[in-house]
């Protein structure tokens, strides 16, 4: 167990076995690769103070080595460029496993017995199947032919789990996989705007969907670009804009379009072509013009959205408001849930230390914050020291004797 977790840490900080190993070397703890290797394989289990020195080289806590893995990803989809390195793939699959363990976990605690609202992988060897996918998914989230909000916000809801990995080589797009044969897991790369995160998203979420068992893996991925473009809109929205037949569509026309639904221009564009309403050789053309202004790279319009995951940081509130974990848990859980603050939104800020926490401050910080303690509680205290409005009780309260 241990040599599983060392390596998935080790992975999702991008360190290799050499680069650990000279950093053991550098904290005075001598070891061979042949022996962290050993280690990771489960062939031996390193001291503990080997295992102090490892969490201080690998750049976690001790205590995350010892906890027992809980989730097992199976993955279906890895959306990438050829040019992505091997290791900064493995290093992202193992990026993500921490939040999915953690959101895992807390709905199993908060929520035992539920189970996402996905429909059961179908069988598509073709567009037209592709389509009727999306609207299965639709009709069962109870989307229907209406605006996708947040195709990030439509996932979380029903059951599945989103996670946005920041990737530092480039070619890294999307990842989608099973957490437990059970529960749906879609990856977008972070960093991305809005438009782009909602279609990796619904591509990763056609791959859950959809089986294709018949296709090569080429065109698996255009069956999953077809789901995704069906999915964020539908092709009775796409014929009720822009009509069942058209001689041509204009780019000013695709950049309002993409501002109402959040789908890029260029989709739009394929969405038209994909469903008869322009000719082929039309798209050929809007292509053409938007390369030649440079918007094939970067179009001249943006997408405001709500593509943010919070089911993990709100499910990591709610076990700590119900004493299901403490802060610090909360915390190791989803990082920076009890520490953010929602300027003017109302929502309680950061919960006061307590006093083992304060006993651990240096003494200028902790005589800092119970000053302002003392001042914010100044106004319940009368002139002469004593509370204003600790008059709940009278005499007879303290007394044990009802009848007297």
């Amino acid at each position: 167990m241990i040599g599983e977790r060392l390596r998935q840490t080790r992975l999702a900080a991008g360190l290799t076995l050499d680069e650990v190993v000279r950093r053991l070397g550098d904290l005075g703890t001598p070891l061979t690769k042949a022996g962290l290797s050993k280690y990771e394989r489960g062939g031996s289990t390193p001291k503990p103070t080997v295992l102090l020195k490892l969490a201080r080289a690998i750049g976690t806590r001790a205590e995350t080595l010892l906890q027992e893995p809980t989730v097992s990803i199976r993955w279906l989809a890895f959306r990438k460029l050829s040019t992505l390195p091997t290791r900064e793939a493995e290093r992202v699959k193992s990026l993500v496993l921490g939040p999915v363990e953690a959101q895992v976990w807390l709905q199993e605690k908060l929520e035992p017995g539920s189970r996402p609202r996905m429909p059961k992988p179908v069988s598509v060897t073709n567009f037209e199947g592709a389509e009727s996918a999306a609207a299965l998914v639709r009709e069962r989230w109870g989307l229907d032919d209406h605006f996708v909000e947040s195709v990030t916000g439509s996932v979380e809801e029903n059951g599945g789990i989103v996670v946005f990995c920041e990737s530092e080589a480039p070619g890294f797009h999307g990842l989608s996989g099973w957490a437990n044969e059970k529960i749906p897991v879609v990856i977008s790369r972070s960093g991305a705007a809005d438009d782009r995160r909602r279609f990796n998203l619904a591509h990763e979420l056609g791959h859950l969907v959809m089986t294709c068992a018949r296709s090569t893996a080429a065109e698996e991925e255009k069956l999953a670009h077809r789901f995704a473009a069906a999915f964020i809109v539908s092709a009775s929205v796409a014929r009720r804009e822009l009509g069942a037949r058209r001689r041509r569509i204009s780019l000013d026309e695709l950049a309002l379009l993409k501002r109402k639904y959040g789908l890029s221009m260029q989709a739009w564009a394929y969405r038209a072509a994909d469903l008869g309403i322009i000719e082929r050789r039309h798209l050929s053309g809007i292509f053409t013009t938007m390369s030649a202004r440079g918007w094939r790279k970067s179009e001249p319009v943006e997408f405001k959205g709500h593509e943010e995951p919070s089911r993990l940081r709100q499910l990591a509130l709610r076990a700590l408001a119900e004493g299901v974990v403490t802060r610090d848990r909360a915390a190791q859980l989803c990082p920076g849930a009890t520490t953010e603050l929602t300027a003017g939104s109302g929502i309680s800020g950061p919960q006061p230390p307590t006093a083992r926490e304060l006993l651990r401050l240096p003494p200028q910080e902790r005589n800092r914050i119970l000053a302002e303690a003392a001042v914010a509680v100044e106004q319940d205290y009368s002139p002469g020291g004593s509370l204003r409005h600790f008059d709940a009780f009278g005499d007879k309260d303290l007394n044990d004797d009802a009848d007297a």
